[in-house]
């Protein structure tokens, strides 16, 4: 089973289950499941490989799809899913494969399609960052700025380096990572559509969701939203978060269910 945090309590609406994106976990989005979690069960979770989940050889899209149907099976059978990036895949797999589970639907700034854009540089980096005699962020956060000058890419990652463990470690199985790469950039071409509520998120400034990928999109998704953050790039729950949270607020009131195409 998955790690995961929880918040809030049942409710009237089914329980929200938030995947996080490659290299993500459950504690990165924290405050925003928390400010979901006023009238719902928001369950944030580590996807494998990643923060206390299980580390295992196969990182493929129905890989990590049979883990969050099993998950949602264990907290009563049916969710909304909201899912970034990489989660924002494996939530449209689990849609397409599952969609008895899924009520709602939220995919953030990705499309089911296969995109070019390796994230092995940033493997690369956190391999070769030197953790000897690293007790502060601080310091971990200096000597990985040679290799990853910006700011906020360094900030985020490092939220995986694990500084209590001796010697500290990455909180991710950054070879099985590696060597998956190709599958969680890629797309599995899972056949099927999902006719539930679904909206996608992309921020303005990022190339992740583009006009040309509207028709993949409503091939599957054929009751699909869509919704831009002015101002956000990819990691717009980041970037935007009030905005980004209002989007998600107003798609899972029981009146955006209801204007849903």
């Amino acid at each position: 089973m998955l790690n995961t945090q929880t918040h809030g309590a049942p409710g009237a609406h089914p329980p929200l289950l938030i995947v996080p994106g490659l290299f993500g976990s459950a504690r990165n989005w924290g405050v925003i499941a928390r400010r979901l979690a006023e009238d719902r069960l928001v369950i944030a979770v580590d996807m494998r490989n990643h923060g206390d989940s299980k580390w295992d050889d196969a990182h493929g899209y129905e890989d990590m799809a049979d883990d969050l149907v099993r998950l949602i099976l264990a907290q009563g059978g049916r969710a909304d899913v909201l899912g970034h990036s990489m989660g924002g895949k494996a939530a449209m797999q689990l849609a397409l494969t599952h969609g008895d589970r899924v009520n709602r639907l939220i995919v953030a700034d990705i499309a089911p399609v296969a995109y070019g854009h390796s994230q092995n540089h940033l493997v690369d980096a956190m391999q070769a960052l030197d953790l000897a005699g690293v007790t502060l962020r601080s310091e971990a956060d200096r000597r990985l700025a040679v290799a990853i000058p910006d700011d906020g890419v360094r900030a985020f990652l490092l939220q995986s380096l694990d500084l209590k463990s001796s010697p500290p470690r990455w909180k991710l199985n950054l070879e099985v990572l590696r060597a998956e790469m190709d599958r969680i950039i890629g797309w599995p071409n899972t056949p099927g559509r999902f006719d539930g509520p679904t909206l996608f998120v992309s921020g303005a400034r990022s190339d992740y969701i583009l006009p040309r990928h509207h028709a993949a999109i409503m091939a599957q998704f054929p009751a699909a939203r869509f919704a831009e953050i002015e101002g956000a790039g990819h990691w717009l729950h980041a970037e935007r978060p009030r905005e980004f949270e209002a989007v998600l607020q107003d798609f899972l009131s029981p009146e955006g269910a209801s204007s849903a195409p």
